[in-house]
């Protein structure tokens, strides 16, 4: 069994920024891919930015040079620094990893979802 607790969202100013966090535990042997999405009510999940256990960065093109994601491999976390946030940027805010079980079975895992809001 594998847990994520998300946190860090909120309310914030236009212009301001926040950073969420996310903490996976349980039954792991290793976890491949950290990403985050968004989806906004009505409309299908997006991906906002992903991250590979070695290093390797994705950006959707609507948060590049505004948000920052990173991972620490030791705490089984993953980060997502936003920057200049916009309205825009206003929605629920997942986060969905690949764990390898200890059968070296890959699964995937979502978060609860954590809402961000931007207005003034």
């Amino acid at each position: 069994q594998v847990q994520l607790v998300e946190s860090g969202g909120g309310l914030v100013q236009p212009g301001g920024s926040l950073r969420l966090s996310c903490a996976v535990s349980g039954s792991i042997f290793s976890i491949s891919a950290m990403d985050w999405y968004r989806q906004a009510p009505g409309k299908q999940r997006e991906l906002v930015a992903a991250m590979t256990r070695g290093g390797t960065t994705t950006y959707a093109d609507f948060v590049k040079g505004r948000f920052t994601i990173s991972r620490d491999n030791a705490k089984n976390t993953v980060y997502l620094q936003m920057n200049s946030l916009k309205p825009e940027d206003t929605t629920v805010y997942y986060c969905h990893v690949r764990v390898v079980h200890i059968n070296r079975y890959e699964y995937e895992y979502w978060g609860q979802g954590t809402p961000v809001t931007v207005s003034s």
